[in-house]
């Protein structure tokens, strides 16, 4: 069951749009999260991944690595595509591939270049954090990218802190409230103890303060 109260949820959203500045740029709204109660060195590291309901971060950029369907479906819909020819090409060298794949957030590949992917690059798109998602052969490149854009994933590393973008300010306050409760109440879900691990957590959009929703 959710600890999170609605009411000051609701609050210190309002208070976060209420008080943003006019920029040049949509600000991002990110969940901060401090967990307790958890040793990384000994407890299982979690991960999981949740679509939420309104996407976060829409302008983050996708390439599809793609057989001939899925980059014909990515030419037609205007979406940056490469294939195997042009995966060959890089020769394997990984600092070619690091510039190239640098403006990508988000790798989709055809499983058929997924199970080639060894023998066209080695292993330099894992060394590069930029191993991509398969895409089906049913599955089309413009939905599956909507899906990749609203979907994040939570991931303990080293230290008892999660950051993760919820949202921006181009969003209604109800938007941004559904994201952050799905959100927080998912990541609840992956604590061996639930709401009992987290200790506090904030929502901060990019260049304003830091509020404080729970603990």
């Amino acid at each position: 069951m959710s600890k999170l109260n609605q009411e000051s949820l609701k609050k210190a959203i309002h208070e976060m749009n209420t008080n943003k500045a006019k920029r040049n740029f949509v600000e991002t709204i990110d969940l901060q999260v401090g967990i307790k109660d958890y040793d990384p060195q000994k407890d299982k590291r979690f991960a999981g991944s949740v679509k939420l309901p309104h996407v976060p971060r829409p302008k983050l950029k996708a390439i599809i690595l793609g057989d001939q369907v899925h980059c014909d479906q990515a030419a037609a819909a205007n979406i940056p595509f490469i294939d195997a020819e042009g995966l060959k090409k890089f020769n394997k060298d990984r600092k070619q591939m690091k510039k190239y794949f640098k403006p990508y957030a988000i790798l989709l590949a055809s499983e058929s270049i997924i199970k080639q992917i060894p023998k066209l690059v080695g292993p330099a798109l894992t060394k590069i954090n930029k191993f991509p998602t398969a895409i089906s052969p049913n599955e089309n490149v413009v939905d599956k990218i909507s899906e990749a854009l609203s979907t994040i994933k939570f991931q303990l590393k080293k230290v008892l802190c999660l950051g993760v973008a919820i949202g921006n300010l181009n969003m209604s306050e109800e938007e941004q409230r559904q994201n952050t409760t799905l959100g927080i109440n998912f990541l609840a879900s992956l604590l061996k103890k639930n709401w009992n691990n987290i200790r506090t957590i904030h929502i901060k959009s990019t260049m304003g303060k830091s509020h404080r929703i729970f603990g």
